[in-house]
């Protein structure tokens, strides 16, 4: 468990299964007290998780900071993808931003590939009015990511079985681990820290309902 930060959270999907939501925000460590969900929208052009929409309402009503992430399919125009993540997901006031998730670079080259998710960026930066987060590893943002044009947005490292975060440029969120155990989740589930205060984390969040004013 890195030591040394107060803002502690969890990202899920349907991997999870069903959350006991009553048991998870009743669960609170004095080592690790949960604030914030980043739980799993899209994936592709065309896959929406079947438990985003429960899952996501249950972290607002259950009083976390909730954000939603989509996950990057190299081989899926990134137009296509940034529409399906726009059409799904409604985001209000004081959720984080929307997160995309680079894991695979497919057939892209590095150059390909930095454009295509530029492109995502772009599209759902317009659509919601704020700057996206960057998630993925240390180790591909390194080797295919490592470009200038992604240094202006929040950056969610991942980054396993480490004390300390290796990337020297700034990062807001480290996924530190994927074999989380926490009770109200039955399966192994990742744990994170924000790097920062709450009042910091709550300052990154929405200030209102966009999606709303869009429809």
């Amino acid at each position: 468990m890195p030591l040394g930060y107060e803002v502690h959270g969890i990202d899920i999907s349907h991997y999870q299964g069903e959350i006991d939501w009553k048991e998870l925000v009743h669960y609170q460590s004095p080592d690790y007290p949960l604030q914030f969900v980043f739980i799993k929208a899209t994936e592709g052009g065309d896959f929406k998780d079947n438990t985003f929409q429960k899952n996501f309402e249950s972290a607002r009503q259950y009083g976390f900071i909730r954000g939603a992430y989509h996950y990057f399919n190299p081989g899926a125009p990134a137009s296509k993808q940034a529409e399906f993540f726009i059409n799904t997901v409604k985001l209000d006031s004081a959720d984080l931003p929307p997160v995309l998730d680079v894991e695979k670079k497919g057939l892209h080259t590095k150059k390909s590939l930095v454009r295509a998710v530029k492109l995502w960026l772009d599209l759902v930066e317009a659509h919601y009015g704020v700057r996206p987060i960057l998630y993925t590893s240390y180790r591909f943002k390194t080797n295919y990511l490592n470009d200038s044009v992604f240094n202006k947005y929040p950056y969610w490292i991942a980054h396993y079985y480490v004390d300390s975060v290796e990337y020297k440029g700034p990062w807001k969120f480290w996924q530190h681990t994927d074999a989380g155990t926490i009770p109200g989740v039955d399966e192994n589930v990742d744990l994170n820290i924000f790097n920062g205060t709450l009042e910091q984390l709550k300052s990154l969040t929405l200030k209102k309902n966009i999606s709303a004013e869009k429809q």
